[in-house]
């Protein structure tokens, strides 16, 4: 139990990194699309051959490079929750029935989790050291107990901030694809408007269409990336119920002030 530990923290990707990634992957996948899909399905999604907007610039493919940000930001996090899951294997405390820890125990085991955390990652370790620090100054199993609960309060709270580029981004792809919606019947309506002769249904039918597959494209997109989250943001959860349990159980309980 006394042995120490190599450093078992793993650095998270590098957000701006993965931001350009993302935004490199969204400018490949729309040349993909671009090149492979022709008719129909490359107005559907790309609005490909546009008369409103310059091609690539339309509302879809903004929405595509959106989309692919989102996943970029859920890549890092899931990153995140993998790892927290993976630290609480690495038996920091007794795990046995019988062993009980007193003031003279805790310095070997903040030996054993030092290095291990930070203010990103690590929570395991870091409600073991901030339990033991309570701990060691007031003697009192009840303040310690006290200042891990409060402390796992603050990582989930601090989880769920994470998520808030995601949410946004989870309201901005439809918020887009309305605003293409819109932007389609306004200009159906101006060509209406303007029309001096005969109505060219065909047109106006077109430019509607193309509205309401932005908002199409846009709900799709949102509903992965909401599905998405819920199942990364519930690995990182889990990891902060797990971290609390096992601090509880395997620290707290333990403790004897002698």
């Amino acid at each position: 139990m006394h042995q120490s530990l190599p450093s078992l923290r793993h650095p998270l990707p590098h957000r701006g990194l993965v931001l350009l990634i993302a935004l490199a992957a969204a400018l490949v996948f729309i040349a993909v699309l671009s090149v492979t899909l022709k008719g129909r399905a490359a107005v559907l999604l790309l609005d490909y051959g546009s008369t409103h907007f310059p091609y690539p610039l339309t509302i879809q493919n903004l929405m595509w490079v959106g989309f692919f940000i989102g996943l970029g930001e859920l890549y890092v996090r899931w990153r995140s929750g993998v790892h927290e899951m993976k630290m609480l294997k690495y038996n920091f405390l007794p795990e046995d029935e019988v062993t009980v820890l007193q003031p003279r125990d805790l310095g070997h085991i903040r030996q054993r989790i030092a290095g291990q955390f930070d203010g990103e990652s690590g929570f395991v370790p870091s409600l073991i050291n901030l339990a033991i620090l309570q701990f060691q100054a007031s003697r009192s199993v009840d303040q310690a107990a006290s200042i891990t609960n409060n402390h796992l309060e603050l990582i989930a709270h601090r989880v769920d901030m994470r998520y808030g580029i995601v949410r946004f981004i989870a309201w901005l792809v439809p918020t887009l694809g309305f605003i293409g919606t819109v932007y389609a019947l306004g200009a159906s309506l101006a060509d209406a408007g303007s029309s001096e002769g005969e109505l060219n249904i065909k047109e106006i039918a077109r430019t509607l269409g193309v509205g309401f597959d932005c908002t199409m494209v846009a709900l799709m997109q949102s509903a992965v990336l909401v599905f998405l989250m819920q199942l990364v943001q519930e690995t990182e959860e889990t990891a902060v119920n797990l971290a609390g349990d096992y601090t509880l159980r395997n620290l707290i309980n333990r403790l004897y002030p002698g």
